[in-house]
């Protein structure tokens, strides 16, 4: 079960923020609504501000198995993300339409499209990209959380992105205050969702970070 089991006390309007693939019609990137900009900001004053906790203790372990199957489908996160995020995908046979082979990624990061196949040397090319990265969360209150609080963090479709791999290893674990996408249509959808992430798993966000979130979405209303 994911968090609202587990955090069964979260403020309501945090849990509500689950829909997160765009409308119909509406370009990969687009910016996010003023209404959402509107609830992000009105989250992020929700959220505490708090110095870095240190990186002591931290490994992706702390996390749980990568890419578990939390929603027992018969499908990993990995492929599940894949198969959200890709168009014109295929799947490898005998899966059950889990294993994605190949398609097409609109990227957000980026803006740009990315063709992914499977494979030794092109996996790579799309990765998974916690949104709100493992090593941050860690530092910023998911050590206080439950081994079961951290495996639903680190597999909730919320904080999960496929992404051009390259710009995600440069993002690292960096937070909103020392990197945002490239594509700036993205920005505001993108700090919308780290907000949301942060509000739903009651994470700390650090003073420079706070004011980098504000700023960018004071501009998105």
């Amino acid at each position: 079960m994911m968090l609202a089991g587990s955090l069964a006390g979260c403020d309501a309007a945090a849990i509500a923020f689950e829909v997160i693939d765009p409308a119909p019609g509406v370009a990969a990137g687009a910016p996010a609504p003023a209404r959402d900009a509107a609830n992000a900001l009105v989250q992020l004053e929700g959220i505490p501000v708090k110095g870095r906790a240190p990186k002591t203790g931290y490994t992706r372990d702390e996390f749980g198995p990568a890419w578990a199957d939390v929603d027992r489908n018969g499908c990993d996160t990995r492929n599940d993300i894949l198969a959200r995020d890709l168009t014109s995908e295929t799947f490898k046979p005998g899966t059950n339409n889990c294993v994605v082979m190949t398609g097409t990624l609109a990227d957000r990061y980026t803006g740009t499209t990315i063709t992914f196949t499977r494979g030794q040397d092109t996996s790579s090319d799309v990765q998974i990209d916690h949104i709100v990265a493992l090593s941050d969360a860690w530092q910023n209150g998911a050590q206080q959380l439950s081994d079961d609080q951290r495996k639903d963090l680190a597999n909730d479709p919320l904080n999960l992105m496929a992404a051009d791999g390259p710009t995600n290893g440069a993002k690292g674990d960096k937070d909103a205050a020392t990197w945002l996408p490239p594509n700036k249509a993205f920005r505001c959808e993108y700090v919308t969702r780290q907000t949301a992430v942060k509000t739903k798993y009651r994470l700390w966000v650090t003073q420079a970070e706070h004011d980098a979130i504000a700023g960018l979405l004071e501009g998105c209303k």
